[in-house]
């Protein structure tokens, strides 16, 4: 199965609200709980691309199965935002290869470094994050969650 990563449309928007509720109902998160929100996918177009930063889905035959979104932190540091595997499709290279075309999409808009977070329920989370070199920055308890706060420096492909 190959994936296909490309930019957000606004025919997606369905697609992709109910593949993010169905991930965090995957690893326990539900509405109300302090960490769930889902407002910002109304507009997608104004948090993410008007402001300099991007949204991108990823498809599988034409089925969107992953998303993920950039938004502008500051001049230098970009939040990786609702990075979501589809269950069905998850343990198979597909959150590696978003959040590598997220991270490598951020330098292309010029950012140095990049934040997110997750909490600790969030096992596949954590781990595609340490292994794909970011830091871990901090925890806090919200609700009955931890929040993992972490972050990565972006190395700039070398030029030759």
């Amino acid at each position: 199965m190959k994936l296909t990563i490309r930019r957000y449309r606004w025919s997606d928007l369905d697609t992709i609200l109910a593949l993010h509720r169905v991930c965090l109902a995957e690893v326990g998160l539900v509405p109300g709980d302090g960490v769930y929100y889902d407002d910002d996918f109304p507009r997608i177009q104004e948090i993410y691309l008007a402001c300099g930063g991007d949204f991108l889905v990823g498809e599988v035959a034409s089925r969107v199965v992953a998303m993920g979104g950039l938004r502008p932190y500051d001049t230098s540091t970009a939040e990786v935002c609702r990075l979501r595997v589809h269950p069905e499709f998850q343990r198979r290279g597909f959150g590696a290869a978003m959040l590598i075309a997220l991270e490598r999409r951020a330098l292309e808009l010029g950012f140095h470094s990049v934040k997110g977070d997750t909490t600790l329920n969030q096992e596949a989370a954590l781990a595609l994050y340490e292994r794909q070199g970011w830091r871990e920055l901090s925890r806090a308890r919200v609700g009955d969650l931890v929040v993992v706060y972490g972050e990565k420096r972006l190395i700039p492909p070398a030029v030759l």
